[in-house]
C-alpha cells in the first residue's frame, strides 16, 4: 500500500487534481490532456508518471498512442468523495470547470468525425466490416453462443445496418436496435423491411445512455461497436444496465492489433482490446464474465466476450 504522505505528495499540484478529474470523466490520450490543459505533452507526461506512480491512474499503451484512466477504484472513490465534499462546501474550482469544458469540445470534435464517417459510409458498412474477417464466421459463432438459452427480449446496441436483428429477430420475444446516425438507422430499416421483419423497433440514441430502462433486456449485443468507444467501459456498463437476472451480454470486437491506420482511416478509437481488457470492463458492470472464441482468419482476430447477470437469490425467511 502507498505511504499516506506519498499519496497526498502525488496531490500537491492542481495539474494533477485538473488531470484526475479529466480522467474521471472519461479515459484520454496524453495529447488531447495536454490539448484540454494547454500544456506541453513533456509535462502532462510528467504530471501523469506521478499519478501512475501513487496508483491514482493506470496507463495503456496502444499503438502509438497512449491512453490514461484511473486507478483502482478502491483507491480513487475516497478521493473523490471528500473532493466532491470540499466542492459542495467551497464551490467548484474554476480550473476544474473551464477544463470540462474544453473536455466537451474534444468530445464534439471525436462525435463529429465518426459522424462523418457513418455518413459517407452508410451504404457500404456491412463491405467494410466483411474486409477484416469473413462476418459469415463471425455470425456462425454468435449463433453458436446464444444457441443454449431464448433469446427473449433482444437490444442490439450500435445496430448499424440491422446485421444483428436481422439474424435473430425472428428468435426473440421484442428485438430492439439502438444507433445514434439517422443514417445507419434508415438504412437498417430498409434492410429489415426485406427481411420481413416489420416487428422489429429501431430507436435513435447513444450507447452511452441508452433510451431504455434497466432489466429490460434478456440479450443484449455489442456486434463491433466497442472499437469506436472513446469510453468502453462506460458502453459496457451501460449495455449492462439492461440485463434482467439471467440475461446475457455478448461482446463481439476484435482482439488488440498494431494496425495503426484503422485509427485515421476508419475511425477507430480503439485497436481492439486484449482478453483481460474485456473481461474487467464486463465484471465491473457485475456481470459474471468469459470468453467465447477467438475467431483467426483474415487481417485480424475477432473475439466473442460474455457476461451474465446473476439470477437474483431469494431470500429465506424463517
Amino acid at each position: 500500500m502507498a505511504d499516506v504522505t506519498d499519496l497526498f505528495r502525488s496531490l500537491a499540484d492542481p495539474t494533477r487534481l485538473r488531470i484526475l478529474a479529466l480522467l474521471r470523466a472519461m479515459e484520454l490520450s496524453v495529447g488531447e490532456l495536454a490539448q484540454v490543459l494547454g500544456q506541453s505533452q513533456p509535462r502532462v507526461s510528467r504530471h501523469v508518471k506521478i499519478l501512475i506512480d501513487a496508483g491514482l491512474a493506470e496507463r495503456r499503451k496502444e499503438g502509438s498512442w497512449v491512453f490514461l484512466s484511473l486507478g483502482d477504484g478502491a483507491r480513487v472513490d475516497p478521493l473523490f468523495a471528500m473532493l466532491d465534499r470540499w466542492a459542495e462546501i467551497d464551490g467548484e474550482d474554476p480550473w476544474m470547470l473551464a477544463d470540462a469544458a474544453r473536455l466537451a469540445a474534444v468530445r464534439a470534435d471525436r462525435a463529429a468525425a465518426a459522424e462523418r464517417y457513418f455518413a459517407q459510409h452508410a451504404n457500404h458498412w456491412d463491405e467494410i466490416r466483411s474486409l477484416h474477417i469473413a462476418e459469415s464466421e463471425v455470425e456462425a459463432a454468435i449463433g453458436r453462443a446464444l444457441a443454449d438459452r431464448p433469446v427473449g427480449r433482444l437490444v442490439d446496441v450500435g445496430t448499424g445496418t440491422g446485421r444483428m436483428i436481422s439474424l435473430f429477430g425472428r428468435e426473440a420475444q421484442h428485438a430492439l436496435g439502438v444507433d445514434r446516425s439517422p443514417e445507419m438507422l434508415r438504412l437498417a430499416r430498409v434492410k429489415l423491411a426485406e427481411a420481413g421483419l416489420t416487428a422489429a423497433e429501431l430507436r435513435q440514441g447513444d450507447m452511452y445512455a441508452l433510451p431504455l430502462p434497466a432489466g429490460s433486456a434478456d440479450t443484449v449485443i455489442l456486434h463491433q461497436v466497442l472499437h469506436f468507444a472513446q469510453q468502453p467501459a462506460a458502453a459496457v456498463a451501460e449495455a449492462a444496465r439492461l440485463l434482467a437476472p439471467g440475461g446475457r451480454l455478448l461482446v463481439v470486437d476484435f482482439a488488440a492489433h498494431e494496425r495503426e491506420e484503422l485509427r485515421i482511416r476508419d475511425a477507430h478509437a480503439r485497436l481492439g482490446f486484449a482478453d483481460d481488457a474485456v473481461i474487467k470492463y464486463i465484471e465491473s458492470a457485475g456481470l459474471e464474465a468469459c470468453v467465447i472464441e477467438h475467431l483467426e482468419g483474415g487481417e485480424l482476430t475477432v473475439t466473442i466476450w460474455a457476461g451474465e447477470r446473476p439470477e437474483a437469490k431469494l431470500k429465506v425467511v424463517a
